[in-house]
């Protein structure tokens, strides 16, 4: 590293990840440089003359550099800078926010169309004026409104209103793949002239005032996008945002804290903001006010009072709720299904009977002996290997009888002979009846081999399957919505949980199964349940479980995340369902406290 020029004794700046702070100093301050970094939880030395500590924790604690001797040798280097004094800033309008909810609000939902400038043309309902205007109240925000009610229009106006007021020129938006359909028709209709919008897909449009980019593609560009965000005044919205709720811990996470401060607005957008609970929650408002949006959190449920957790934190971002919106209720039915003797027999092996131990000693982590489980849980024989990867299951019907004397793993290997799973045939019989009505159905399971061998018992009702390798995915859900004989769609939450609309075709859904997902399976619900329901329309979702098995666990630990969820959002409807989604740290998103339920549940 260079020495420090001139009078300095402490120089701050970013480190290439620009998710942490390298302090470098001279001999003369050498120990004081221990000293100083000892006192930040993530701060470390790097050399004898430098050290680096956690941006987020450095801009919580920012009094601790006080303690440094010699002040007026103190220098930032410009970006940290304008962070740090924008920090202040927004600490001190959040505190305002906090002391006085009510009373701070400096832009009133009759005068946001007057804010958004004479290109804007687009309508907007009486609960997105009302979130745009405390979003503008706030320097940065937060919109955790549910799928459907025009987070995407909101985020525009936000981005409009600033605009006009000569804040930013240019847009970054960091969303799902699914979700690029719905940005390019909202930058093109909400105003007189449609906004130059690119795709980032390898090659960059300088001249773009709008540019959309993946979250898969953020860390090999994090440098083409840092210098598109300084290149002039930009703002960053971050679209399902859930997908980053690892903060620094995750990939996805880590580049978008990186991207974050050279923006000057930040705004994020979902519906599922705390899937596995309050550190997801700080992880995403850690983004919008580093350092202080992520003590905040931690303070307001530092006391268990979730009630309390949510007027606190109510003030930092807005929601429309289902009830506010007046959609028809959801008529949610769980079924619980008994599994063969056979099907038993190898599921309570696979949990800790006879011969479980060298079929867990092959496991290699607790997340795939929950895949494992939750596959054996629907039918043990999608634990063997097919033909070919996505190879449907091969039932014989009607079922032959069970031999005597056979081994469990050559009964496994012949499973479809003997039983036909209990969940694909209450699944069948619920789309049969519906087909009886008139009425499609939507069915979800978790794995691409549930999707085949559902498509090839459902082969009738004209089955439109899509998952990750699907080639004509468009196709597919183009049948689904337009082909009258098409009375089927078979996916799986990780495909097709988000970006897609299917309320106008289809009211009924059948989960197969269900992981510990809780943020995927609430976006999933709202494929079919969303703006622009008919009143007396009639929303019906069934779940299947199979009794003494990982459903269970899986049911309690959903309901739980959804009670935290409903709790701190203040959305009792959240509770009346099951949970939210996101980017998986391991295996079938299991958080701690799923490990623990899955470990008693296998009586270890």
């Amino acid at each position: 590293m260079p020495e420090i020029a001139g009078d300095a004794s402490l120089q701050l700046g970013f480190d290439e990840s620009r998710t942490r702070v390298v302090l470098r100093t001279t001999e003369k301050y050498q120990q004081d440089l221990v000293q100083l970094a000892a006192r930040f939880r993530t701060g470390g030395q790097l050399g004898p003359l430098s050290a680096s500590v956690a941006l987020d924790e450095l801009l919580a604690d920012l009094n601790v550099l006080a303690a440094w001797p010699h002040h007026v040798g103190v220098e930032w280097s410009p970006d940290l800078r304008n962070l740090v004094v924008g920090v202040m800033q927004d600490a001190d309008t959040v505190k305002k926010r906090l002391d006085v909810p009510e009373q701070d609000e400096q832009v009133a939902t009759e005068g946001v169309v007057s804010l958004l400038g004479v290109s804007w043309t687009a309508e907007l309902g009486e609960f997105q004026r009302r979130d745009i205007a405390k979003l503008l109240s706030l320097q940065h925000g937060a919109n955790f409104s549910v799928p459907g009610a025009g987070k995407t229009r909101v985020a525009l106006a936000v981005y409009a209103a600033q605009k006009t007021m000569g804040k930013v020129s240019r847009l970054l938006v960091v969303c799902p793949k699914s979700a690029y359909e719905s940005w390019r028709y909202e930058t093109a209709v909400c105003f007189s002239y449609p906004l130059r919008t690119h795709v980032l897909d390898g090659s960059l449009d300088q001249w773009a005032e709008v540019l959309i980019v993946n979250y898969e593609r953020l860390d090999r560009h994090l440098s083409t996008l840092a210098g598109w965000l300084q290149s002039a005044p930009s703002m960053i919205i971050l679209d399902e945002a859930h997908r980053m709720k690892l903060g620094a811990r995750g990939k996805y996470g880590a580049a978008c804290m990186a991207l974050g401060p050279l923006a000057r607005r930040r705004l994020i957008l979902t519906g599922t903001p705390a899937p596995n609970g309050a550190k997801d929650l700080e992880n995403l408002l850690g983004f919008v006010w580093p350092g202080h949006g992520q003590r905040t959190v931690v303070q307001a449920v530092a006391g268990g009072d979730l009630a309390h957790a949510s007027s606190v934190l109510r003030p930092l971002f807005t929601r429309t709720t289902k009830q506010e919106l007046g959609l028809p209720p959801v008529q949610l039915r769980m079924r619980y299904v008994d599994m063969p003797p056979l099907h038993s027999e190898i599921y309570s092996s696979l949990v800790g009977g006879a011969g479980s131990r060298g079929a867990r000693d092959d496991l290699s982590s607790l997340g795939k002996t929950a895949l494992r489980l939750l596959m054996a849980a629907t039918s043990p024989a999608l634990l063997l290997e097919g033909a070919s990867r996505h190879e449907p299951l091969a039932y014989q019907l009607p079922p032959l009888e069970i031999p005597e004397g056979d081994s469990l793993y050559a009964l496994m290997q012949r499973l479809p002979d003997y039983e036909l799973s209990p969940k694909y045939k209450e699944a069948a019989a619920i789309v049969a009846a519906n087909a009886e009505q008139g009425r499609k159905t939507l069915v979800w399971t978790s794995f691409v081999r549930s999707i085949t061998t559902l498509a090839q018992l459902l082969d009738k009702y004209g089955p439109a399957t899509v998952y990750g390798e699907t080639p004509d995915r468009d196709e597919q859900l183009r049948r689904f919505r337009e082909d009258p004989s098409c009375m089927v769609l078979i996916s799986n939450p990780a495909t097709l949980g988000e970006g897609i609309s299917l309320h106008h075709v289809c009211h009924d859904a059948v989960y197969v199964d269900r992981d510990f997902m809780a943020g995927r399976y609430l976006q999933s619900l709202d494929r079919i349940h969303r703006l622009g329901l008919a009143p007396e329309t009639e929303t019906r979702v069934t779940v299947l479980a199979a009794r003494n098995t990982v459903d269970e666990v899986v049911e309690v630990r959903l309901d739980r995340k959804l009670e935290f969820m409903g709790k701190i959002l203040d959305d009792p409807t959240v509770q009346q369902l099951a949970d939210l989604e996101e980017e998986p740290a391991v295996a079938a998103g299991l958080a701690t406290s799923d490990m623990e339920a899955l470990l008693r549940h296998m009586g270890r």
